[in-house]
């Protein structure tokens, strides 16, 4: 989170929210990551690339060759059991630089007829990322996506690794008061983004799953609405013309405190 402008250092993210917030107030944390993460001028996935070295992460293909081919190879078997449907359309969420497709697609000549059968699709918004992607994945003529929503009819074949865990996110606390959302203001005396609590309510009660209801106070509990979605279409997709989809991703096994 942006903490403060300061002398001369006020970024053009942290001036865009804290213009918002002091006109229309307190933002959820979801609206905040989405305009820090995904904003067409500033947002962090908008502009160069965050995966690798020199970057701020690094993610499992990045390390190794089998974490690629090894999806690559349940693909290939899932699309046999399918029944070999030609076209198939094998698609990844968030691609990164392309190497897990690479690995992906290099596993799935094992299966013959597999490669021949597929059309790549990559769901990504950084520019920078989807020239980095079209270099390693030159031989494959990929087709880029800002979404699931454009993806063509047909069987899906889709692999999302730490894809879902990256989404804006609603916070939810429970107080001695009842469950509150929590909410991002801004501090007008240290000229900087802190969190804030809204008012305990039934509908932020409505939004914490039956199981966590009665969580210690302090807990805090995440949901995520964009993922929630994203999920409901390609499960709609895949019921209505087939498929498979795997999601590889981390969380929290318990409420946060």
């Amino acid at each position: 989170m942006p903490a403060s402008g300061g002398a001369g250092g006020e970024t053009a993210a942290f001036e865009a929210l804290r213009a918002r917030i002091t006109r229309d107030g307190p933002i959820t944390v979801a609206q905040y990551m989405a305009e820090v993460l995904a904003h067409p001028a500033h947002g962090y996935y908008r502009r160069g690339e965050p995966i690798g070295a020199a970057g701020d992460f690094v993610t499992a293909p990045e390390i190794s060759q089998m974490f690629g081919e090894l999806l690559g190879l349940w693909c290939a078997d899932t699309w046999q059991r399918l029944g070999a449907p030609t076209p198939v359309h094998l698609v990844e969420l968030g691609p990164g630089r392309g190497t897990l497709m690479a690995d992906a697609l290099r596993a799935a000549r094992m299966m013959p007829g597999f490669r021949e059968s597929l059309a790549v699709h990559l769901v990504e918004i950084n520019a920078d990322l989807r020239a980095r992607q079209a270099e390693t994945l030159h031989g494959a003529a990929p087709t880029w996506h800002t979404d699931v929503a454009t993806l063509p009819e047909g069987p899906l074949l889709v692999i999302a690794n730490e894809f879902f865990d990256a989404l804006p996110v609603r916070q939810f606390e429970r107080t001695p008061d009842g469950w509150c959302e929590r909410l991002v203001g801004y501090d007008p005396d240290g000229d900087r983004l802190a969190f804030a609590l809204a008012q305990p309510s039934s509908a932020a009660a409505a939004q914490v799953p039956a199981a966590l209801q009665n969580a210690a106070p302090g807990s805090v509990v995440e949901v995520c609405p964009t993922a929630q979605a994203i999920a409901q279409q390609l499960g709609t997709r895949i019921a209505e013309h087939g498929g498979a989809a795997i999601v590889v991703d981390y969380g929290y096994a318990a409420p946060s405190g």
